[in-house]
């Protein structure tokens, strides 16, 4: 599994999901349209990201569509990795 996949599935579970919830989270799983992670939530994760990478993900693009689920939060990091 990709590096960034399993960090950021590893940090979903570990600050947004109960110890006995045992849904199957994968990359295509449905963070925000799915109830795992609401829009406070999303906030943390975001600025997670950009220390963890050293990136600024503005605001405009830091979209509830945008973090719906793992393959696209990577997506979105990768395009600020490269700027």
């Amino acid at each position: 599994m990709d590096e960034m996949k399993k960090m950021i599935l590893d940090y979903v579970r570990r600050e947004y999901l109960e110890e006995d919830d045992d849904r199957d989270l994968t990359e295509n799983t449905p963070l925000i349209s799915g109830g795992i992670v609401d829009s406070f939530s999303m906030v943390s994760l975001k600025r997670f990201l950009e220390k963890k990478y050293s990136i600024q993900i503005p605001d405009a693009d830091a979209s509830p569509e945008a973090f719906d689920t793992v393959n696209k939060i990577i997506v979105l990091v990768n395009r600020f990795k490269k700027a």
